[in-house]
């Protein structure tokens, strides 16, 4: 049996990893979704150490598996949740702390980023006490009436050109009312503890954040002047753009850039938290599935593969990413081919445009940089189980 604690690094697949991930797949089956727990570590303390005065909120969002959780968790991760479902996989790492603990580590670690928040949630959260973004003053109301104990956090509007997916149109307040916002929190009794922006999914435009972050200066120091008042936390949101391909500028010029902006327009007292989610695992995943038909339509060569839109590749979708389906096949000779999924839906497609060698039946492929946005996102349609997930470099303690 292949040892799925044996240590590899899944981004940039040489070839004695791909032969790894090939026997793998002949171990456990197709489609198969492989998590480096290692690669995520590494992520995760790329992160940090490159922005070292940022406080980490993975977004559960972006892969919500468990095991991920827990190792994010043991890393001494903080965590960003939408729902009582993601806030409930957090807790369960936490269940077993003393009751003033488990509660501090709460108001510390967890940000409830979703602006709207139906009210079951609030009165569920309301013993809790995390921080809660909010972005109306419908919202307020819902709050105070149902979750007063909570610390909140104002979200602003800010431009998202540039990013592969924009939330502007649904979410943040026009920056011009957010003084207004916060006051009319405090007159009503709530603690809003500072604000929070998001530029977008994948931002590979960096002017973005600079634009943001001049914003929310801007409305601290007009709270200031108005109020005497200071806030304590600024949420610099999510984002961080991975390197699908050498397109993507890295986040060391990224990190350099906040780090020169932040000391430059906050004050060194302020606490600065982030949202990161695609960037800690899209690197960290890779998909093995395994060509179920072949067939030649219209003089060009056609496949189809035991996962597709509807299931891992979801992202395809949802997340606007284009994932590269590759061989295992040394081959010099390729031809230009269309990949489908499995169901039978024409909109599971792939893509008319990859570049194959001559592949049979019962011959597998793989994509790497597939953990963000895509088993999270997968269904199933037509009756197709999602990919069979499997951990490796799982339990750091038995390799190191």
């Amino acid at each position: 049996m292949i040892d799925p604690n044996r240590k590899i690094t899944v981004h940039h697949i040489g070839d004695e990893h791909k032969e790894l991930l090939y026997k793998l797949a002949e171990e456990h089956g197709t489609p198969l979704f492989i998590v480096d727990h290692q690669q995520i570590e590494k992520q995760y303390s790329e992160f940090t150490t490159r922005l070292p005065n940022v406080q980490a909120y993975y977004a559960v969002k972006a892969n919500p598996d468990p095991e991920i959780i827990k190792t994010l968790f043991d890393a001494g991760a903080s965590f960003d949740v939408s729902t009582m479902k993601e806030f409930n996989l957090v807790y369960e790492n936490i269940k077993d702390m003393p009751e003033k603990e488990r509660l501090d580590w709460i108001k510390n670690n967890i940000i409830v980023a979703n602006t709207i928040k139906p009210i079951e949630m609030l009165e569920e959260l309301d013993k809790y006490g995390p921080l809660l973004t909010f972005d109306n003053a419908e919202e307020l109301k819902k709050i105070k009436a149902h979750a007063p104990h909570s610390g909140l956090i104002l979200r602003i509007r800010v431009p998202n050109t540039g990013s592969l997916s924009e939330l502007s149109s649904k979410f943040g307040a026009d920056p011009s009312n957010a003084v207004n916002l916060i006051t009319e929190a405090y007159v009503m009794g709530l603690t809003v503890e500072g604000l929070s922006f998001h530029v977008g999914s994948q931002c590979v435009n960096f002017e973005n954040y600079i634009v943001a972050l001049e914003m929310c200066s801007g409305i601290l120091k007009e709270y200031y002047a108005r109020t005497g008042q200071k806030m304590r936390i600024l949420d610099i949101g999510g984002g961080f753009p991975v390197k699908y391909d050498n397109s993507v500028k890295s986040i060391r010029a990224l990190a350099v850039l906040f780090n020169e902006e932040l000391k430059r327009l906050f004050p060194p007292d302020i606490l600065v938290i982030a949202e990161p989610g695609r960037f800690i695992v899209a690197n960290a995943c890779v998909l093995v599935s395994k060509v179920i038909g072949k067939a030649v339509r219209d003089g060009k060569t056609c496949y189809y593969i035991n996962d597709g839109i509807y299931g891992t590749y979801s992202g395809l979708v949802f997340d606007h990413i284009s994932y590269p389906i590759l061989s295992f096949k040394e081959s010099e000779e390729t031809k230009l081919s269309s990949v489908f999924g499995p169901t039978c839906d024409a909109f599971d497609t792939l893509t008319l445009s990859a570049e194959l060698p001559d592949l049979r039946i019962g011959d597998f492929v793989y994509t790497e940089n597939i953990g963000a946005y895509s088993s999270a996102s997968a269904t199933l349609f037509n009756g197709c189980e999602p990919a069979k997930v499997l951990h490796i470099n799982i339990d750091r303690r038995s390799i190191d």
